[in-house]
């Protein structure tokens, strides 16, 4: 995870031997059964929301109000993307905000002084288009969502209300909509001061909802105890309500992305997420896999399995197993628990697609979601008691937002550990380099920040896209923005230098010069993995980095290869891929203005073209040594905002990062 506490998604390491009960599970026999991998019913759920709801979101129709279920999908959404780079899914959120952000200003059907913590949730989608766009809409309208937080209405010891209509009452459900938003906006905005306030709300409920018997939550705790669904001594709800605890976690778990790795209370944090999902594991179904709608009432009249808090377990289950901040078991349960949704909740309808369709492709699937609970709260017009017969009679519904984006989420989660299984990534750090490649420029308030081939760069020059990858792989992001040394050098697995300085990015450049050299050299002989990543002539400082690669059998020859013009993507085209782990089922790459190389001694090309060596790698001592005259990876890359969808960047990023943290692992001391 990133030292500077930088966002990240779905990642960690993965699969040890379990306990036989669990082992029992099959491995996706049901979405096996359907020809559908995990991806693809990601796929399949996103595509259904688009078809469903075309050109923007909305919930229930004709009500277009900004709401959390809507946010909760795009927020989704976002991540298909990111998973598959389909610019479709990019363009649909983006246009689903838009809708919500009139020229003029503001946000459209919001309502400040109603103080509701579901309307912060869609504050994620406008920091991620933010990011990604720098168009200042976004940005402008997420610090409306701040702003609410400044003032929301609080306990006496400091909990976020719900809402203003429930005076001194805090939710599971609110920790979701608020907090990962408000972590996200703390690192965007350099606001670290905003950390214990959310530690704090996660740690409040934590406190006061816990049952000390099941270690489960209660869906709501009154301060006051005043409400007729709190009890009179402790303030808590009557019920374990399945999805709330689902909020809870999938907030916990994703607020922690955020948080600095020697945050004060991370450990506290990590313990309450991991005491939980050991509390809710026992409750799981043994023959469905899935959970209860009220978690412990199994078998009682009118209970069901629930689609929604499946999901969310199963994300939750998955994400912080990935993460280590679970007992690797909780990897397969999280798969275990969606073969479950699949196998007994989910299923693919198929209908003629009509006749005026610009797609016109024949049938066409759609993912049916089954029981998922509707709305639930507690209070209210109609008084809402938290009883068992209040969560069971409340309607269930089908493809409710509420379960598909779950859903989703945990497909994507699931797919990447499924990709992962050999603990590739496991307690290995990728570090970048900030020291030799260290470019800033200013935002729109003129507040400088660091760009080009960092992992927080969101814009086309950065390596968010790639970050994302090499986490998925089950690695953790670092960088390092002082010279390497060898104790921190140690940290890394991997190192990455890109595109060292020139004096015309950086006026005071940090050189490559012989001390870093000696140490990079030494660390590389005691197996460690390094990258570099070289740009073409004008734009790379070659003599300093040339004497580094020197060292392993490989020089950078400061040419300028595949000048492409405007969108002449045919010039930066690798078509004639070599046999390999790292063009394992690619087709097709991008390169433009490169370096070629030049190798001796133990060095060997990895691509060759036209009689120029393109990538090299080079066997030393216990390292490895991997080259590319160009970044490569860089967004502008790989999202396919820009670059036509048949190139395969991303797949061969993964597959080259795979095959270094094999290398990786195969070099421990």
């Amino acid at each position: 995870m990133y030292h500077h506490a930088k966002k990240q998604r779905l990642v960690g390491p993965f699969i040890l031997p379990v306990a036989v009960a669990i082992l029992a599970c099959s491995t996706f026999s049901a979405a096996a059964r359907n020809n559908h991998d995990q991806t693809s019913w990601a796929i399949l759920a996103a595509d259904e929301m688009l078809t469903s709801h075309p050109h923007y979101i909305n919930y229930d129709a004709p009500s277009l109000a900004w709401d959390y279920p809507q946010a909760l999908v795009l927020h989704a959404l976002w991540n298909v993307w990111l998973q598959t780079h389909d610019r479709k899914y990019f363009d649909y959120v983006k246009a689903s905000a838009d809708f919500y952000l009139p020229d003029s200003g503001g946000i459209r059907s919001y309502v400040r002084n109603a103080f509701r913590l579901d309307d912060v949730l869609m504050g994620r989608t406008l920091l991620d288009l933010y990011e990604s766009t720098g168009d200042a809409k976004y940005k402008n309208a997420a610090i409306i969502l701040r702003a609410q937080l400044d003032q929301q209405p609080r306990t006496p010891e400091g909990g976020f209300w719900h809402k203003e209509i429930y005076p001194d009452q805090m939710w599971l459900d609110g920790l979701y909509m608020a907090e990962p938003f408000y972590a996200h906006y703390a690192v965007l905005f350099d606001q670290p001061q905003d950390f214990s306030d959310i530690a704090k709300q996660f740690i409040l409920m934590a406190k006061h909802a816990r049952d000390p018997k099941t270690g489960l939550m209660y869906h709501g705790w009154d301060f006051t105890r005043r409400q007729v669904w709190a009890d009179p001594k402790t303030g808590d709800s009557k019920s374990f309500w399945g999805r709330a605890m689902g909020w809870y976690l999938m907030g916990l778990v994703d607020a922690l992305d955020y948080f600095p790795e020697n945050y004060p209370q991370r450990q506290e944090l990590t313990s309450i997420f991991r005491n939980l999902c050991g509390a809710v594991l026992k409750y799981q179904d043994k023959k469905s896999h899935l959970w209860y709608q009220v978690v412990d009432q199994a078998g009682r009249s009118g209970n069901y399995l629930e689609s929604s808090s499946s999901a969310m377990f199963a994300y939750s289950f998955t994400k912080g197993a990935m993460l280590g901040y679970l007992d690797r078991k909780f990897l397969h349960v999280g798969k275990c628990a969606f073969d479950g949704l699949v196998a007994n909740l989910a299923r693919v309808s198929h209908e003629m697609d009509t006749p005026c369709s610009s797609r016109n492709t024949g049938m066409v699937a759609h993912l049916v979601l089954e029981n998922i609970s509707g709305s639930a709260g507690l209070g209210g017009v109609p008084y809402r008691d938290g009883s068992y017969d209040y969560y069971v009679g409340i309607p269930k519904e089908t493809n409710d937002f509420r379960g598909v984006g779950p859903f989703i989420l945990a497909a994507i989660a699931i797919e990447n550990a499924r990709e992962c299984s050999q603990e590739i990534g496991e307690g290995k750090v990728v570090g970048l380099d900030y020291y030799f490649n260290d470019e800033w420029k200013k935002d729109t308030n003129g507040i400088e920040h660091r760009f080009h081939y960092v992992w927080e760069d969101t814009e086309d020059t950065g390596y968010s896209h790639l970050g994302e990858i090499i986490k998925g792989l089950g690695a953790r992001l670092a960088s390092l923005k002082t010279a390497p040394a060898e104790r921190s050098l140690d940290i890394f697995k991997i190192y990455m230098i890109v595109d060292p300085d020139t004096p015309i990015e950086n006026p005071n450049p940090h050189y490559i010069d012989d001390k870093p050299i000696n140490t990079i050299v030494r660390w590389v002989k005691r197996g460690g993995v390094l990258a570099l990543f070289a740009n073409d002539s004008g734009n790379c400082e070659f003599v300093h980095l040339n004497k580094l690669a020197g060292h392993f059998g490989i020089h950078f020859n400061e040419d300028s290869r595949n000048r492409v013009k405007g969108k002449d993507y045919d010039v930066g085209t690798f078509a004639y891929l070599p046999e390999g782990p790292t063009f394992s089922g690619v087709t097709k790459i991008f390169m433009k203005e490169i370096s070629t190389l030049k190798i001796s001694g133990s060095a060997r090309a990895e691509l060759v073209d036209h009689d120029n060596v393109i990538m090299a790698s080079s066997k030393f001592g216990k390292g490895y040594v991997f080259a590319v005259g160009d970044p490569w990876f860089y967004n502008e890359y790989m999202d396919h905002r820009k670059l036509p969808v048949d190139f395969e960047n991303g797949k061969a990023a993964r597959n080259l990062f795979y095959r270094l943290l094999m290398s990786a692992a195969k070099r421990k001391e």
